[in-house]
């Protein structure tokens, strides 16, 4: 087989890539090691920034998320028993955050790749890159107990923290940097009516909580727990109690309990890898870099990856120019530093951290009651949360 893009995972970043190629008129076939089934059944984020949108808008896959999605202009921040609201929408002019998860965004590229008659090549086995510092890169890969090769011009590597397309590159050729944090978040997932018709993010001396949503019927809440929490030692009821102690007491009369659809425990890391570019191998994604889910930077960061380098592709092989193939790296990192130190700062900010005892959580509540009463402070967590520009 041949193609001009192989693109390597077939989560969000991946498939909006390909769709945006394909809008392009450019030939590009996706490889993914999981089942269709398995990626769909992946729960994630679910804030999407305005650029997020643009994209999706772009690559005409925006359809439900504008009908069904939940576009919000503001959240709450939860301190010393009461809520203080940040007005995203006046502070930044007019921008917001639309709230439509992660997985419907993958459903709808899915849809429209198959409406398109595109190549997805689903359940891979040992995926290798070859040749991507010389001219022919090829990708091998197995399925159903036969070999094949896909020779193509440039190869994406859109498969996430642990896939092969960033441990295919030399380790001499990367520099890596990264920040354990000593907490995970416990997640839930239940049908049952937000608490709020915003999210809450909560900092108490119990630790963090986040009131979130995927619709008015669909909730979606977290906790902070210790790293080596493991979720069998969690219920239901569990959960549903420590939330309620971590919530205001209007918060707690609004709360509305169930059984959970999913309940899953996720670390926290900062991660990032430099460059994100290797010949004719890209990475993007979570494949170059990771963020506290905190600031809801994970998707919208790949989202921007996945605009810079189709962008680049695109002009490549509509004018012949390598300029925006020879800056992807440099832009992308620009914009991802930023969101790094973000996520960081807000990680920092709402979380209880185990070392620094009583006088941190003062300092803490210190710097929220200067956030809210700044407007300053506030436009800056403003800005930062809706999404820096993208400067192509």
């Amino acid at each position: 087989m041949r193609t001009q893009v192989a693109i390597i995972g077939a989560g969000p970043s991946g498939l909006l890539l390909g769709q945006l190629l394909h809008k392009a008129g450019i030939d590009n076939i996706v490889i993914e090691r999981q089942s269709g089934d398995y990626v769909l059944g992946r729960i994630r984020a679910g804030v999407l920034e305005q650029i997020t949108m643009d994209l999706l808008e772009q690559a005409g896959v925006a359809q439900r998320a504008h009908a069904e999605g939940l576009p919000h202009d503001g959240f709450e921040l939860l301190f010393k028993g009461e809520r203080h609201r940040i007005d995203m929408h006046k502070l930044t002019g007019g921008k917001r955050v639309m709230v439509y998860g992660q997985t419907e965004v993958t459903r709808d590229l899915m849809a429209a790749r198959a409406a398109a008659g595109l190549t997805t090549v689903y359940e891979a086995s040992d995926v290798s890159l070859h040749d991507f510092d010389g001219g022919q890169p090829r990708v091998r890969y197995q399925k159903d107990g036969v070999t094949h090769e896909i020779a193509c011009d440039f190869i994406a590597g859109c498969d996430g923290f642990h896939g092969v397309a960033r441990a295919s590159v030399p380790a001499s050729a990367i520099e890596l940097y990264e920040k354990v944090y000593p907490f995970g978040w416990l997640g839930v997932l239940a049908d049952v009516p937000p608490v709020s018709e915003e999210l809450i993010y909560a900092n108490t001396p119990r630790g963090f909580a986040l009131c979130s949503m995927r619709s008015h019927t669909r909730s979606r809440y977290y906790l902070q727990v210790p790293s080596d929490h493991k979720v069998e030692q969690w219920t239901d009821a569990l959960f549903w109690e420590e939330l309620a102690r971590r919530l205001d007491p209007e918060a707690r009369e609004r709360l509305v309990t169930g059984p959970s659809l999913e309940m899953s425990i996720a670390p926290l890391r900062s991660f990032v890898a430099e460059p994100m570019r290797f010949g004719k191998l890209f990475l993007a994604g979570d494949a170059a870099h990771i963020v506290p889910p905190t600031g809801a930077k994970g998707l919208n960061l790949a989202a921007s990856d996945v605009g810079y380098l189709s962008s680049a592709f695109i002009e490549h092989y509509r004018e012949r120019s390598q300029a925006g193939i020879d800056h992807y790296s440099a832009r992308c990192l620009s914009r991802i530093w930023k969101a790094e130190r973000f996520s960081w700062w807000f990680t920092s900010l709402m979380h209880r951290f185990p070392e620094t005892g009583e006088f941190g959580q003062k300092i803490q509540e210190a710097e929220l009651d200067y956030l809210i009463h700044s407007e300053a402070a506030s436009t800056s967590l403003a800005e930062n949360y809706v999404g820096l520009p993208m400067k192509l």
